[in-house]
Order: structure tokens, then sequence, then C-alpha cells
């Protein structure tokens, strides 16, 4: 069985056993235990009591009416779900640090079969002046997430809307068994707006709509000893000003099984912390973009192998797809077994996509196949050798220049490219393909849409390379 056929038998699986928590055993409305949804009245403690009788009587449905319920953090407990029907708003207070005994707005701690579901909201209010004032940094560790599932199992998130965090909108952290169906998910007013963090295994993420100022759909690793595997992700819409399906950078453990397939890249709708036409000088000014919108990285010893990312356009990125392995942390890990299907990709500016890993630790057996990329192109030929870095894992660690227009590969084995086609909007004198310490790499009906440009070059040691069958 192939590592594709396992992930998605485990996603069955995984929906199957999840689907059983639709059943509760009871309602209890908020309104009962003094909750008034007047945006006026602090709820918290209100809140707090209705969650604990439902859990305490085997669990059931936390119901809110219609209106705007202001609260600081509740804890959700076993077998209990928030339900949030059109029209409800569960609402952050604006007083980050004095309403929040966690770090998040709904806070759930080694609980089962728990969650928020309905087609209401949870609004973090991480862009209410009173909460800008504040002078909030990013990466700060202060701000509150907006859902925070920690050490849980059998959760689920259907249906609701997600918006405004304080920091990560939607983190799962050593979570077994979660569910992320049909939410729509804005969050573009902090630093570290991350959309969904997700440091969990048997995961299904199906059907949302994201925009996120940070990461869209982030994988996180943590903790050494919790590998996050058995992920799918599918049919969803990522919007993000930094990269919109991110692997790493937290790396420790890595990750496993892990299938992509049927997203839609886009721009953003604003973007208030990054702006990245005023550090590429090629990307016209006021354009909303974001960094790769493929990155797969580990930089902190984590393992990352059998991955299938699948049917996925993008517009609104710079590098479309971005592979790296490094150390910044004095650790190398493995980066293997990357299967990347049918990409349809219109970035701005003029990085290629790169893969690379490091001069100790190659990464290995990655296939692109059926990939078509395009460019701004515009650059004179760059011969110089890029500098090796493990900085901080990102398109533009190396430089903000780079010696290949459409694919540049470094540091790495058992590479393959089946039909790839790469073009740009203008005149380009870089060769389209770069490989610099690559052994074994084999490309068929590899293609530029510029006759006169150069198909490949490459430099350093090489060995076993096969380009449309001509050896070099």
């Amino acid at each position: 069985m192939t590592s594709n056929q396992r992930t998605k038998r485990m996603g069955l699986a995984a929906l199957m056993a999840l689907s059983l928590t639709a059943a509760q055993a009871k309602d209890v409305v908020v309104e009962d235990y003094g909750a008034r949804g007047d945006g006026v009245t602090m709820n918290t403690e209100a809140l707090q009591r209705a969650i604990d009788a439902c859990g305490a009587t085997g669990g059931g449905r936390v119901v809110f009416s219609p209106g705007s319920y202001l609260t600081g953090t509740i804890c959700l407990r076993t077998g209990v779900v928030l339900c949030l029907p059109q029209g409800a708003e569960l609402q952050g207070s604006t007083q980050y640090l004095k309403d929040y005994r966690h770090r998040a707005l709904v806070f759930a701690d080694g609980v089962e079969r728990a969650g928020i579901t309905g087609e209401g909201t949870v609004n973090g209010n991480g862009g209410h002046p009173q909460v800008l004032a504040q002078g909030f940094r990013v990466n700060d560790g202060k701000r509150p997430n907006l859902v925070f599932f920690k050490d849980c199992r059998q959760m689920r998130v259907t249906d609701v809307t997600l918006k405004e965090a304080g920091s990560w909108t939607l983190r799962l952290f050593r979570v077994d068994g979660v569910l992320v169906d049909r939410i729509t998910l804005r969050s573009l007013a902090q630093g570290n707006n991350d959309g969904i963090d997700v440091d969990a295994r048997n995961v299904i993420i199906s059907n949302c709509n994201i925009e996120a100022e940070d990461d869209g759909i982030c994988l996180k690793s943590d903790d050494a000893d919790f590998m996050p595997e058995n992920i799918v992700v599918s049919n969803c819409i990522i919007a993000s000003n930094c990269n919109p399906i991110k692997f790493g950078t937290a790396s420790h453990a890595g990750f496993r099984n892990v299938n992509i397939t049927n997203c839609a890249i886009r721009r953003t709708s604003e973007a208030n912390i990054f702006d990245w036409p005023s550090e590429y000088r090629q990307i016209p000014k006021g354009t909303l973009t974001g960094l790769a919108g493929i990155a797969i990285e580990s930089a902190d010893g984590g393992l990352i192998e059998h991955v299938n990312i699948s049917n996925i356009t993008m517009e609104g990125i710079i590098t479309p797809i971005f592979i790296c392995l490094n150390h910044r942390k004095g650790t190398t890990g493995q980066i293997r077994d990357i299967y990347i299907n049918n990409v349809s990709a219109r970035a701005d500016g003029i990085l290629p996509c790169i893969i690379t890993g490091s001069p100790r630790t190659k990464v290995s057996d990655i296939v692109l196949r059926d990939i078509r990329v395009e460019h701004e192109g515009g650059e004179e030929r760059f011969d110089q050798q890029l500098p090796e870095s493990d900085s901080y894992p990102e398109n533009r660690m190396f430089g903000h220049r780079n010696p290949a227009s459409g694919l540049y590969v470094r540091h790495a084995e058992r590479v393959r490219v089946d039909n790839m086609v790469m073009s740009v909007r203008q005149k380009d004198r870089r060769p389209a393909v770069v490989l610099d310490d690559v052994h074994d790499f084999t490309a068929t009906a590899l293609r530029c849409t510029d006759p006169g440009t150069q198909l490949v070059r490459h430099t350093g040691a090489a060995s076993h390379i096969s380009v449309n069958g001509t050896e070099y």
C-alpha cells in the first residue's frame, strides 16, 4: 500500500470515528446560567458554569442564542460541544493579559469528544483599537490564541467562522483525532496571525476558506517525542501574506503521511504586518502577496516523509515550491519521499522553485510532476554561488536573487521532474534550471517557453544528470 493510500484510508477511518461525536447527550442553554448576549456583560464565569454543568452530566451541547457574548478564557470539558447558531458571536475580551487564564479564548486541555460547531462566530477582537493600543509585538508570546486544543482526542470544529485572533487562530497541539470542516477563518490584524496550526495526528481539514496575515495551514512539530502524522487537507481556499501551505518552521519530530489535495491559493484582501514589495524590488508597490505557496521545511532535526501534494492552483505568492533542510539549532533532520503533482502557479517576483538540503545532509526522493509555473522574469544572468544558511528557513534565506529562473536544486539526490513547464513574463537571461551538488536527477518533458533560454546548468559536484534524454 502506498503512503497516499494509507493516508486516504486513515482519513476515512478518522472521519467515521469523529462523526460519532455528533450524537450528544443533551443541550445546556447558556442563558440559564446567567449569560447575556448583549455585547456588554462579561460572561466568562456564566459560560464556564454552563460548560462545567454540561460536562458533569456526561456532555452534550452548550447552546447559545443569537447575540454577542463577551468573555475571557473559557475551558471545554470532555464531551462538550459549543453550539453557536447563525447570529451568535463569542467575542473575546479586549483586556488581553487580564481576562485570559490561559493563552486562548477557547481552551481545551486533555479533553475528549469536544469542540465547536454551528454557523456563528468566534471573534478574538485582535484588531480592536484597545488591543492594538497595547503595543504587542510579533513573536512576543503574550497574545492569546483564538482556539487552542492541547493533549486532546477526537475534537472537531465545524461550520463556524473564526476571526481576528490575538495570535494563532486555531492551534492543535499534541491532539489525536481532529475534524475541521467547512469553517471560515479570517485573521489579518496582528503579527503571528496563523490560520490553522497542526501539531497533531489523525487530522482532517476540509472545505475551509482561510485568510491569514501569517501562515495559512501550518504544520508544527514542537515536541520531539510527538510525531504529527496522518493528516489530510482537501478542498480548501487559502490566502496568506506569508506561506499558505507550510511544514515547519518548528520541526523537532517532523511530519509523516500528509496528503494535501484540491486546494486553491489566493491573494489576501489586505496586509497589515507584511509588506513584501518594500523588500522585493521586482514586486510592484501595493501588491498583496505571500512568500512560498508550498513550503516544506525541516530546521530542528525532524524527519519529513511520505508527503503527497496534488491539484493545487496558486497566485499571490513569490516562490511556488520551497523545500528546505537546514539545521538552525545544530541538528540536521531529513526530508524524503515528497510527491508534488499537478500544480499551476502564477508567481510574483523572480525567485524560482527551490529545493535545497545542506552540505552535510541531502534532501532525497523528490518528485515534481505536471508542474506549470510563471514568474516575472527580467533578470540578468547571475552566476554567483549562493551562500549556505542555517537561519530561519524562508525563500529569501539565500538572498533576493537566484541563478535559476524556474527551478533551483542544491544538495539533493534522487530528484525526478516529469512534465514541468516554466515561463517568464519578461525576458530572463538566467537558465531555467540550475543544479548544484545534485546526484541522480532525471527530468522528462522539461520545458521553458522562451526558446532562447538555456534549459539546464549544473555547478559543483553533480552526477547522473539526465534531462529530456540527454546525459550531463
